[in-house]
């Protein structure tokens, strides 16, 4: 039987992350299927045409088929028990994605070879390096015409400020891609379009100059692809895997997620050097994953996982030790006692209970409510994890329910998905009963309005407010503050732990608000806001 120590250093937990419509999702589906996870590949799709995506679960995703909440999905490959986060590619649900960040070792960027890097690929990669989170890059799509390979190489470093060391070089693009050579062994991998679980035929050289590649590619091709390798060596040194894991370089990778093409080849390289579980920082201290004992961080919930069993999931992020089932641990924000008769692994909307976990891994709490978003489960320790911020809304809307005979789902509902981090709900300062929503984009709205529909039978009805910009507010003297607050009653709101907001119609605004009193302080996350 294997140690903890041994359980742990196999671990790996990676998110993947990208801009919307890069093929995230169908990678994700891909890693499934060569880990033998699922056995079926079925094509991304819009609207209700074909079969769905496997981590793409709930009907709003399914319609529109785009990824609107973390999915945590978990297999087995080359000796190493993965965990995986397929994260939402839209703005709207940033909130959701940096938190998935915060729960996993290290991340995998998809960019679409045809439009390179992205706005949203951009900002998730900046939060990745404020963590220093090892990034490897795949580029998808070759089998389109596309931009140069280098050209692609040079804006992945402008813009997204990491080097980059190529491991798999294309042959070819578009209509005369013919595969890609791996540069760490010699392989030369040829591509063919297809839909099933066929390994790419693989072909071995003494090195590029074998002129075994003329005869497979064409000596067109064959010179192309040694000119361009040639220009690469002299550009970019050789990778390492310590660089890899200080997040100072990121691996690239090149292939075709529709086509199965280059999937099997990124995973076996992830196996080999993604890291094992790593240190996370608390309030309190660094904790090291081969500690003995328990702790880690709730770090999303979700309610109706299953609509038919009206559940409600807490997603638990392991940091130290091993957790066991029916074991009593301690719940740091209450202080009492918790006890989970049954933690589950997951499989998208699959799960299934488990006896234990290692640090690394993701499990599933059943909650009834105890738990919130940022919440620390340890062995006894009193420690509270950071980087789970919640974001200062950009849109604001009042909201009431729209049927007098659904209030009690109404309530729940509401109360539920804010928990989940769906939307936040914001209290007038005089007016407690009046809500406000307050979200980061307008889909959150859409989503808001959908789920509590079809997951809880109620309608609500927005209405509108004249603010874009709000920040969570302090001031080192309580008095400043608490007269501020009293002379602005009408752009002040309450968050649901008491914190202050403060409305504004323009950054024009809020630039003149903090220049006329020095003295308050300005947040654009709750976590700065305490400091955590």
């Amino acid at each position: 039987m294997e140690s903890d120590s041994e359980q742990i250093r196999r671990r790996l937990t990676f998110a993947i992350i990208s801009h919307p419509d890069a093929g995230k999702t169908t990678i994700t589906e891909k890693l499934l299927l060569f880990g033998g996870a699922i056995h079926i590949a079925g094509a991304v799709k819009g609207n209700k045409a074909g079969r769905q995506t496997t981590s793409d679960f709930m009907k709003m995703e399914q319609e529109r088929g785009i990824s609107i909440s973390t999915s945590v999905m978990g297999f087995e490959y080359g000796g190493r028990v993965i965990n995986l986060l397929d994260t939402p590619g839209h703005a709207d649900f940033s909130e959701d994605t940096f938190r998935g960040l915060s729960a996993v070792d290290s991340a995998l960027i998809v960019i679409d070879s045809v439009k390179g890097v992205e706005d949203r690929t951009r900002k998730l990669c900046e939060v990745s390096r404020m963590r220093d989170t090892p990034i490897t890059t795949f580029i998808n799509k070759m089998d389109r015409e596309g931009k140069d390979p280098m050209e692609l190489l040079d804006e992945i470093e402008r813009e997204l400020s990491i080097g980059v060391r190529p491991l798999t070089w294309p042959i070819g693009r578009g209509r005369s891609f013919k595969g890609v050579f791996d540069l760490r062994n010699n392989h030369l991998y040829l591509f063919a379009p297809k839909a099933s679980d066929v390994p790419s035929e693989v072909n071995a050289f003494t090195g590029v100059d074998d002129p075994g590649i003329d005869a497979i590619v064409g000596s067109s091709l064959a010179d192309k692809l040694r000119e361009e390798l040639s220009l690469v060596s002299a550009v970019y040194p050789p990778f390492t895997v310590s660089d890899y894991r200080k997040g100072l370089v990121t691996p690239v990778f090149f292939g075709s997620a529709i086509n199965n093409f280059g999937i099997r080849e990124l995973l076996d390289n992830m196996v080999e050097f993604a890291p094992s579980p790593l240190s996370k920082t608390a309030q309190e201290r660094t904790v090291e994953p081969e500690e003995d004992k328990l702790s880690g961080f709730i770090f999303k919930i979700h309610a109706n996982l299953n609509p038919r069993h009206r559940d409600r999931i807490a997603f638990f992020r392991i940091c130290s030790g091993r957790f066991e089932r029916n074991k009593t641990y301690l719940h740091v924000r209450t202080g009492k006692p918790f006890r989970s008769a049954n933690p589950t692994a997951f499989m998208a909307q699959n799960r299934e209970i488990i006896d234990e976990a290692w640090a690394g891994d993701i499990i599933g709490i059943h909650d009834t409510g105890t738990f919130a978003i940022g919440d620390t489960i340890t062995d006894g320790e009193l420690l509270n994890y950071r980087g789970i911020p919640a974001f200062a809304p950009q849109i604001f809307r009042t909201i009431r329910n729209a049927d007098p005979l659904h209030e009690k789902q109404f309530r729940k509902g509401l109360e539920h998905l804010a928990e989940e981090g769906v939307a936040q709900i914001l209290s007038r300062l005089k007016n407690q009963g009046s809500k406000v929503i307050g979200v980061v984009g307008q889909l959150q709205l859409e989503v808001l309005q959908a789920r509590l529909e079809y997951e809880y039978g109620a309608r609500c009805i927005y209405g509108p407010m004249d603010y874009s910009v709000a920040r969570w507010i302090d001031a080192e003297d309580p008095k400043v503050l608490e007269a501020f607050v009293s002379d602005n009653e009408r752009r002040i709101l309450l968050d649901a732990k008491g914190g202050t907001i403060l409305m504004l119609e323009s950054e024009w605004e809020l630039g003149w608000f903090a220049k006329k009193y020095p003295k308050l302080r300005f947040y654009t996350t709750n976590e700065a806001l305490h400091g955590t």
